[in-house]
C-alpha cells in the first residue's frame, strides 16, 4: 500500500494540488466520489451493475482512495496504521461468533 500512497502524493505534488486543497475540501470530495460509485448500481441490481459497469465502479473506487490518502496526508495520518487500529477496535467490538470460529 505504501507505493500507492507514495504514488498518489507524487502525482499530487507535481500538479501542485497539494498546495490548495484543505481538509474540508477533501472530505466533500470524498462523500461526491462515494456518491458517484452508487450511481452505477442505481435502478439495476447489484449483480447487472458490477458486470455492466464495471470500469466506471472500478474508477470511482479508485477516485475515493486518491482523494482519502490526499486527506490522510493533508492532517498527517498514517493511514495504514489508522486501519490497523481500527480493525483491532472493531474485533473487539464485533467477535467472531462462536460457531464460525475455526
Amino acid at each position: 500500500m505504501q507505493t500507492t500512497i507514495q504514488e498518489i502524493l507524487a502525482f499530487r505534488k507535481e500538479r501542485g494540488w497539494h498546495t490548495n486543497q484543505d481538509a474540508r475540501s477533501l472530505a466533500i470530495s470524498i462523500s461526491l466520489e462515494a456518491n458517484e460509485l452508487l450511481e452505477p448500481f442505481q435502478w439495476v441490481t447489484g449483480e447487472v451493475a458490477q458486470e455492466k459497469y464495471r470500469q466506471e465502479i472500478k474508477e470511482e473506487m479508485a477516485d475515493v482512495l486518491v482523494y482519502l490518502v490526499a486527506l490522510a496526508d493533508h492532517m498527517e495520518i498514517d493511514l495504514e496504521k489508522a486501519i490497523s487500529e481500527k480493525l483491532i477496535k472493531n474485533a473487539i467490538k464485533y467477535p467472531v461468533p462462536e460457531k464460525t470460529r475455526v
